[in-house]
């Protein structure tokens, strides 16, 4: 195992490699929790949880995939790197995918399973590269902004901060249950809002002394405080069999071999979104961690295609145990900074996602306060690129702007991602710029009319 890891030429030992591998399932844990809760519908009104899978098969699901995609990248892609349901993905999928496109969320996972082919195919053929020279630097940063902000604005929102107001669309929701003629759910609400508010706060306490696992401990503080205020339900055990994943597993299956299902524009805009999110996650994630533990060559990364395909395999696996695109985490920078170098770090990561299986009674403490500030965090993390945009150029600042803005005001990330790349070509053109778009561009110009003029409603 030591020669296999090349412990020796890494400067490693199991020791170190065992202590990052649990810090990086620590920085990375919060996920059990979120992904079932976004996946599952979990803050929707109850007469539309019909159409989504259930919250106990899906956290089988997410720990099964977590585990699965962690091993591959430890023992095919040997990086220190853990791999789940990427946050902003799962967001698309639920409230893009199935709410607002009104896809069957087996249908929604068929695309997951044929985007995740299609960067398989990529990262074998090794077309990756071209496809990365493709897209402008501008709109790469906007779309993770853009997710950031939609993610937030969810956990905001499933907190009962920001509420909807007939006036102003959204306003401050009550953070006080103190006034007179407030209804037993204003009370309620306002009582959920103010926990997530103290959960929020403790987080960022966490994060700002740069504690590793901050989110996954503010999630614990904060179903502690919730049980002792009586807003969370006490666990009446800790250990169990795991829940049945006979309701999401091979769910896809139903819709991969149905034509007319998956070769539509709506489908095709879908599949594209999932790959484009996915293919610059995966790729930014793998970079800068690998950076991180000092692993680039060059500036390469070793075994690129072995690590692209590891993601693109957890993916395709992901979707038939039944939950959305499995990435690459760049919590993993978490056991780097501990000392992790090699893919045992890895190994330690997904035992430990195949032991949190065990645990899922735990899962009882989930509330919408509870996961709210681990949204919101994750939504600042992922805006932070809105730095490296260019806004002192117009036609690239304008269509970064319009991804980042239309993702939280249409509640929607393909409508978000859609407008940038319908205006960044025409403002390259009116610039006298067109050699300068890559003939690709051109392409989902036309993709995203399409979905424009004749999808939305």
């Amino acid at each position: 195992m030591r020669k296999y890891f090349e412990f020796d030429k890494l400067g490693t030992n199991y020791r170190r490699e065992i202590i990052a591998g649990i810090t990086t399932f620590l920085a990375m844990a919060y996920i059990l929790a979120v992904n079932p809760y976004v996946l599952s519908g979990a803050d929707l009104p109850p007469e539309l949880k019909a159409n989504y899978p259930e919250f106990d098969a899906v956290f089988t699901a997410t720990a099964l995939a977590a585990a699965i995609g962690t091993l591959l990248m430890a023992f095919i892609g040997r990086l220190p790197i853990g791999q789940a349901p990427g946050m902003g993905l799962n967001a698309f999928f639920t409230y893009t995918v199935v709410l607002t496109m009104q896809i069957p969320w087996q249908q929604a996972l068929a695309g997951v399973f044929l985007s995740c082919t299609i960067f398989l195919i990529l990262s074998l053929t090794g077309v990756r590269e071209a496809i990365i020279n493709a897209i402008p630097q501008s709109l790469k940063f906007a779309v993770s902004a853009g997710i950031g902000l939609f993610i937030a604005f969810i956990g905001l929102k499933n907190a009962g901060i920001v509420v909807a107001n007939e006036a102003t669309f959204v306003a401050l929701g009550h953070l006080t249950w103190f006034h007179e003629n407030m209804t037993p759910e204003q009370v309620l609400s306002a009582k959920n809002a103010v926990l997530a508010i103290f959960g929020l706060i403790v987080t960022v306490i966490l994060m700002t002394r740069k504690v590793n696992a901050a989110i996954f401990i503010g999630m614990l503080i904060t179903s502690v405080a919730g049980m002792i205020v009586g807003l969370v339900d006490v666990p009446t055990k800790v250990f169990a069999a795991p829940p049945s994943l006979a309701p999401t597993f091979g769910a896809a299956f139903q819709y991969l071999g149905d034509a007319s299902s998956l070769f539509t524009v709506n489908m095709l805009i879908v599949v594209l979104t999932f790959l484009f999110v996915d293919f610059f996650d995966a790729t930014g994630t793998l970079l800068g961690v690998a950076n991180q533990a000092g692993l680039l060559k060059d500036g390469k990364l070793p075994r690129s295609g072995r690590a692209f395909s590891s993601d693109a395999i957890a993916g395709m696996a992901g979707a038939v145990l039944g939950t959305s695109t499995t990435t690459a985490y760049i919590e993993s920078t978490a056991g780097v900074a501990a000392g992790g170098r090699s893919g045992f770090t890895a190994v330690v990561t997904g035992l430990l996602f195949i032991l949190a299986l065990f645990f899922y009674p735990l899962m009882s403490v989930v509330t919408s306060a509870v996961t709210a500030p681990a949204l919101i965090i994750v939504g600042v993390l992922m805006a932070s690129s809105i730095v490296k945009i260019a806004w002192d150029e117009m036609e690239e600042a304008f269509p970064a702007f319009l991804t980042i803005l239309m993702m939280p005001l249409t509640y929607s990330i393909a409508t978000g991602l859609a407008s940038g790349f319908i205006v960044y070509p025409v403002l390259k053109v009116m610039k006298g710029k067109a050699r300068e778009v890559h003939p690709a561009m051109y392409v989902l110009f036309f993709v995203f009319l399409a979905y424009f003029i004749w999808l939305r409603e």
